[in-house]
């Protein structure tokens, strides 16, 4: 309990403040500076603290997170229109679900009390209860039927890709990824870069020799598909998972409203290095991501997969 304590002290004093700059090899790094501490009182600090430790503990969403962090236990912040309607969807559900819940709880408490056996020497034979089976049978139907719109909507708007302004095809490969894009001919593999060659800032296990880069606010569309096994092209942040299989073509498609660095991995067991298969997009601004196409097409495309 006192490492705890002095744990979030040592948050309250010290604050961090996360900054993301540009890399020479046009990634993005993270900077942290200390935040000067503010004059308090020492009741108020530990107040502060506490919240601090609660919120980050119970609702990690409400940080930064664009690649999965340890114990985190809620999604990453969504930033494509699907990912937002996902989102909005899941707190509507943990709601009536809270709502169900709290009611069935009470009702049990109240049954268990009020119908005890000291209170109820001689109990009712009561079976039936036509309004009350009437009731508590419309009631679920209408809460399934208030669910059931928007989750249909948000079915239509993941398997409907409006007009694509950008194509890129993923091929899945044990144990990498192949990314081609079509419209600009360009092609090339994605492997895992190894952890004792990972550079400053690079994430373990997420890292690749070559992102895949897009432009913000535009509609992409993925088709993917897999040279040998069953994968699975997935990226949380954009509320995207599609199968790769093998002699089919399947398609989704993400919009980017900020520029930023997200990873995801693959979603699909596929071997013994199943795990060792990231994913990483480059969200970048139009004018940059003309400026990655221009580079790309000057230098000779090469496949080192593996």
């Amino acid at each position: 309990m006192r490492g705890f304590l002095r744990l979030l002290k040592a948050i309250q004093r010290i604050g961090l403040l996360c900054r993301y700059a540009p890399r020479n090899d046009g990634g993005v790094a993270r900077h942290c500076e200390a935040l000067e501490e503010p004059k308090q009182s020492r009741n108020k600090k530990f107040a502060n603290a506490m919240s601090i430790g609660i919120l980050s503990f119970f609702l990690p969403a409400f940080a930064c997170a664009d690649y999965p962090r340890p114990w985190q236990m809620y999604y990453q912040n969504p930033v494509t229109p699907v990912m937002e309607h996902l989102y909005d969807f899941h707190i509507t559900l943990l709601i009536i679900e809270g709502i169900i819940v709290s009611i069935v709880a009470a009702l049990l408490i109240f049954v268990v009390v009020r119908f005890r056996a000291s209170r109820n020497a001689a109990p009712s034979k009561t079976a039936h209860n036509t309004l009350l089976e009437i009731i508590w049978t419309t009631i679920p139907v209408l809460v399934l039927v208030f669910i059931a719109f928007p989750s249909f909507k948000i079915l239509y708007m993941m398997d409907v890709t409006p007009k694509a302004q950008l194509t890129i095809k993923a091929i899945g490969n044990q144990w990498y990824w192949t990314y081609e894009y079509p419209d600009h001919d360009i092609r090339f593999d994605s492997n895992i870069v190894p952890e004792d060659q990972l550079k400053p800032g690079q994430l373990r296990l997420f890292e690749v020799d070559n992102r895949v880069v897009v432009p913000t606010n535009t509609n992409i569309r993925v088709i993917t598909t897999s040279s040998d096994v069953v994968h699975s092209w997935a990226v949380p942040a954009f509320g995207v998972k599609r199968d790769s299989v093998p002699g089919r073509l399947n398609e989704t498609w993400f919009n980017v409203k900020k520029e930023g660095v997200y990873y995801g991995q693959c979603s699909e067991l596929c071997g013994v290095k199943h795990g060792f298969m990231p994913i990483v997009v480059e969200a970048v601004s139009p004018a940059q991501f003309e400026q990655w196409l221009a580079s790309k097409k000057t230098v000779p495309q090469t496949h080192s997969g593996g």
